[in-house]
């Protein structure tokens, strides 16, 4: 099974709460409270984007984190080869840093380069605009009780 690890997930999450609102600075405990992902993640996930120059970081009073450009501009390929590396299925994939042992006699060398450049084509078409757009908001409408707010038809 090809399955993104849980932190990637989160990134995902993350960087489209701050594409929702992405005229404002937002601070890590900020995101943590409206995503609902855990503080100590969200601070690694803001470092490893950071370092992805993919969100800015401001430090001081004022500070927090920003997406460095619209969210139409970044892509989900992106946001995965900053928090995983490279997108790479196998071992043998142009730019996976992994050795084979079998490589000089694999039957598919080379192969699966063709699989991998189409997947990384394909999210590279999906921009963080498009998983930030429709779908419900991270946390409920509350009043100022703290409880769901209801609406009457």
């Amino acid at each position: 099974m090809f399955k993104l690890n849980r932190l990637t997930d989160y990134a995902v999450v993350v960087m489209s709460q701050m594409a929702r609102r992405l005229d404002e600075v937002r601070t890590a405990p900020q995101i943590a409270q409206e995503t609902g992902v855990p503080l100590p993640t969200v601070a690694k996930l803001l470092n490893a984007l950071a370092n992805g120059q993919l969100i800015l970081s401001r430090r001081g009073a004022t500070g927090g984190y920003t997406l460095v450009r619209p969210a139409e501009e970044i892509t989900v390929a992106e946001i995965i080869q900053a928090l995983e590396g490279p997108i790479a299925l196998t071992a043998c994939v142009e730019g996976s840093g992994d050795g084979c042992d079998v490589e000089s006699l694999c039957p598919m060398r080379g192969n699966w380069n063709k699989v991998n450049r189409a997947i990384h084509g394909a999210l590279s078409q999906v921009t963080l605009a498009d998983m930030a757009m429709g779908g419900l908001p991270f946390a409920p409408p509350t009043g100022g009780d703290g409880r769901e707010k209801t609406t009457s038809a």
